[in-house]
């Protein structure tokens, strides 16, 4: 709906930047460029930039099902703290490794 307000020529410059980008505008998105096109502000880099942006549920994640952790805690243990423990152990790992390749490097 939103972007039903962009000028035929905004609109297929919006299709060219999905297709580059691959992506869909966001619902936030349109009405950014809804807005700017209402302003006479929306220009082709405006409507590049907006889809170049990153999304929230584009992030990039690694995730693990509780139940294949909970092996590795408490009983008590809430999800949030899984997730602190495992990423201060995996900080530690990662400086035991620093640790060690400056080691053999002063060799």
């Amino acid at each position: 709906m939103e972007l039903s307000y962009l000028s035929k020529e905004q609109q297929k410059i919006l299709l060219d930047a999905m297709s580059l980008n691959d992506c869909t505008p966001s619902h936030a998105q349109s009405i950014r460029m809804k807005k700017q096109a209402q302003q006479n502000t929306l220009s082709s880099d405006g409507i590049y930039k907006i889809m170049s942006e990153e999304k929230g549920n584009q992030t990039e994640r690694i995730s693990f099902k509780v139940q294949d952790l909970k092996g590795f805690f408490p009983k008590n243990f809430t999800q949030k703290q899984m997730t602190d423990t495992i990423l201060k152990l995996l900080y530690e790992y990662n400086r035991k490794l620093e640790r060690s390749r400056r080691s053999r490097e002063e060799r």
